[in-house]
């Protein structure tokens, strides 16, 4: 029984990796034989996991780095688009499907409101006298604006500029009267004609631009007007004054219709009409406003933005005052 047991055990030492062994070759004594077949798969297994290992790692390797550098190839498809984005960006950033036309929009607080009203997601249309690289260069800021040549002075080129902005931007929701001049004249000093031309500019420009614009708004049952006068307007200044009488008298008639008109009055606002200001006289100016400060064209815009929105509907024939507090 002993040499049985050590027959079997020195069976299983020799052929633990075979399964297919069975007890009955115990009693022969062909112990050498599973030596030899021991001695066999021995360089079996060497041989197989040379053959095995540089080969499937390769196989797979291969196959797999060549997969990331597929999907490497659309991206040269999609540079192309972000080549078109400013084609893009101009037909998305509108979310709110609305449109305004600002004129004097190519400078100081008209060009800061494009900027406002562009941000807030309208199609935007602007206004500009003579200053064409400044149009352009805003057209170039805000990709997608539409910027027309208009002497709002001349009813005949307030005309073809409406027609062509609201071309531009199929139909006119909100209108910006900033366009105005400013004379630092006395009373005594100002000839007839540069009277007349104060009050082309500055009052008869809105009277033609509000005339062009009403009949849409009326049509629509909806629109926004917004002037913009000045704190010299709201102290007894002859045209700015006469611009928001017209916007209180335009309040009361078109309200039915749906169209609030509001008037914006700025008061010392560093913009390129302040050129003519000394630092010092600006220094007096900040010193006289209770805030301390000249106020900036930014400021003006958001509270225009505002106006024209869903949530100023309730407000009408109103003055707003921006100038810190100077006028009260």
């Amino acid at each position: 029984m002993a040499r049985c047991r050590e027959h079997d055990r020195r069976a299983v030492l020799l052929y633990e990796d075979e399964f297919e062994l069975t007890f009955d070759t115990p009693e022969e004594e062909p112990v050498y034989e599973p030596e030899k077949a021991s001695a066999a798969p021995a360089p079996v297994p060497e041989t197989t996991p040379e053959e095995i290992v540089p080969d499937e790692p390769t196989r797979v390797l291969e196959p797999r780095s060549a997969a990331p550098a597929e999907p490497e190839e659309p991206t040269p498809v999609s540079e192309p688009e972000p080549a078109e984005e400013p084609q893009s960006q101009s037909a998305a950033v509108p979310a709110n499907g609305r449109t305004v036309l600002i004129s004097g929009g190519d400078r100081g607080i008209g060009a800061a409101a494009a900027r406002a009203f562009y941000a807030a997601g309208y199609r935007v249309a602007v206004l500009y006298h003579s200053n064409a690289e400044a149009a352009a260069a805003l057209e170039a800021e805000l990709p997608g604006i539409t910027a027309v040549q208009c002497d709002v002075a001349s009813r005949a080129s307030c005309e073809l500029a409406f027609r062509a902005a609201e071309q531009a931007l199929g139909r006119v929701d909100v209108l910006v009267s900033n366009a105005g001049i400013a004379q630092q004249k006395l009373f005594t000093d100002i000839t007839p004609e540069e009277w007349q031309h104060m009050l082309d500019v500055n009052l008869t420009g809105a009277f033609h631009l509000c005339q062009l614009a009403l009949p849409g708004m009326i049509r629509r049952k909806a629109g926004r007007i917004l002037t913009v006068s000045s704190m010299w307007g709201q102290t007894g200044g002859s045209a700015k004054a006469g611009l928001i009488g017209l916007t209180k008298a335009l309040a009361k008639e078109e309200g039915p219709s749906g169209i609030t008109v509001n008037c914006v009055a700025p008061g010392v606002i560093e913009t390129d009409m302040m050129a003519a200001f000394t630092a010092e006289d600006k220094a007096a100016l900040a010193e006289e406003t209770p805030v301390g400060r000249l106020g900036t064209a930014d400021e003006v815009a958001k509270l225009l933005v505002f106006l024209a929105g869903e949530d100023a509907g309730y407000i009408t024939g109103q003055v707003f005052g921006v100038n810190g507090g100077l006028v009260i």
